[in-house]
């Protein structure tokens, strides 16, 4: 009898688990604006430019898209990346291309997708990384927002 009630736990606890990671793997897509802007550089940056990044982040694919539009920078854009990891205020190496690799100017608008790696998800998720627009006046970057993603992602 207790062989039975032993099998019948191990069932429960097993369809509980399985039931678990389902509900991870189907997790929705999540939508939501990063406002980018020179005050969010480190150092800050003055510039009249700003822009918007609008994304979708799909948890159990981790895949990334984005429509990045700008305006009003102080001379053509030449690149744009995700950086991480890092928190607001702090700076990081880029990991993911917004814009075309070797492409010396970017226009607005920029749209895409990349499918993070599984490191790279994490520090997306958690709110360590942020998106920078970097221009001919400033190579570092001009135009910059952190990236993060809406409570419960």
């Amino acid at each position: 009898m207790s062989l039975s009630i032993s099998r019948r736990a191990f069932m429960m606890f097993s369809g509980l688990a399985l039931a678990g990671t389902l509900t991870l793997a189907q997790a929705a897509p999540v939508s939501f604006d990063v406002p980018l802007t020179g005050a969010q550089q480190v150092p800050p940056v003055t510039t009249p430019g700003s822009g918007n990044a609008k994304l979708t982040y799909d948890p159990s694919t981790r895949v990334v898209t984005w429509n990045i539009t700008f305006s009003g920078l102080t001379s053509p854009a030449t690149m744009a990346h995700f950086h991480g990891p890092a928190p607001t205020g702090k700076n990081a190496s880029p990991k993911v291309w917004i814009s075309q690799k070797g492409a010396m100017e970017v226009t607005s608008p920029m749209t895409g997708q990349a499918t993070l790696s599984p490191d790279e998800a994490k520090m997306f998720e958690a709110g360590d990384m942020y998106i920078n627009v970097h221009t001919k006046n400033n190579p570092g970057g001009e135009i910059r927002g952190q990236v993060m993603p809406p409570k419960g992602s």
